[in-house]
């Protein structure tokens, strides 16, 4: 559909800009370090959930307790004497101490892996033509890391999971996705952190709006959201852009 490809380029132009929308991605942008970036990348995506403001509240709120360099804050962590340091926030029904689980599993994936991102690629294959499976080993790897030394014997249920899901669940895996988006596209708005991953095999963050708008353009049949739509629909934008499909995120 060239007609709708030039529409969307169209787009693509006039919003890849500097804080041309609201969206917590320009919370990431205030740091520099890669490490960093990685660190509250991952904290924004995991708490995007909700009205826009009160999830930058709580994304604020998280990283006055991280302190100015959240990525050392992480590496330093020691459950007995930090996890308290969070009992404060709260995020819906996310608690301070699945946010300090959060940062837990965090530490154990840089102490294993050296950053988020080589934790991420030890699970993708090289010539994978999407990040599925990696988003499986990851979440499903994050999730067999210790919990105990934040939760004790009593993990809650969804607790740190929620933060973790995988695509054989079915489930979108928005925020995820979101995350990778972030990391691995470089333009005004997205901040090309990660090297490992390529653009052309990130998936669309699947929201309301993006199920509404990619039904209208007939990008997807499906009517049912889950990770099944979320294939459909970066399916048709991979055939408008092979290289880069999920550009076309914030504008469809």
């Amino acid at each position: 559909k060239p007609n709708l490809r030039s529409s969307l380029e169209a787009l693509y132009a006039g919003y890849n800009v500097e804080r041309a929308v609201a969206d917590p991605v320009w919370i990431i942008h205030r740091y520099h370090q890669p490490n960093d970036r990685e660190v509250v990348g991952f904290i924004a995506a995991a708490l995007a959930l909700g009205r826009v403001q009160s999830v930058l509240n709580s994304i604020e709120g998280m990283l006055q307790v991280l302190g100015p360099s959240p990525a050392a804050f992480v590496r330093a962590f020691d459950p007995a004497r930090d996890r308290k340091k969070f009992d404060h926030l709260v995020h819906r029904w996310t608690k301070g101490a699945d946010m300090a689980a959060l940062v837990w599993l965090m530490h154990q994936m840089m102490v294993r892996s050296g950053s988020l991102e080589g934790f991420f690629a030890e699970g993708l294959p090289d010539h994978a033509v999407d990040v599925s499976e990696g988003l499986q080993s990851f979440s499903t790897r994050a999730l067999a890391l210790d919990q105990k030394a934040v939760y004790g014997r009593s993990k809650p249920k969804p607790g740190v999971a929620y933060f973790f899901s995988r695509p054989s669940s079915g489930g979108a895996c928005k925020r995820l996705n979101l995350f990778l988006r972030w990391m691995v596209r470089k333009d005004q708005v997205d901040l090309g952190v990660w090297s490992r991953v390529r653009p052309g095999q990130l998936m669309v963050p699947l929201d309301t709006h993006v199920i509404r708008v990619g039904q209208c353009l007939q990008l997807t049949r499906l009517k049912s959201p889950g990770w099944r739509m979320a294939a459909d629909i970066t399916k048709s934008l991979r055939a408008l852009d092979p290289v880069d499909p999920v550009k076309f995120d914030f504008y469809i």
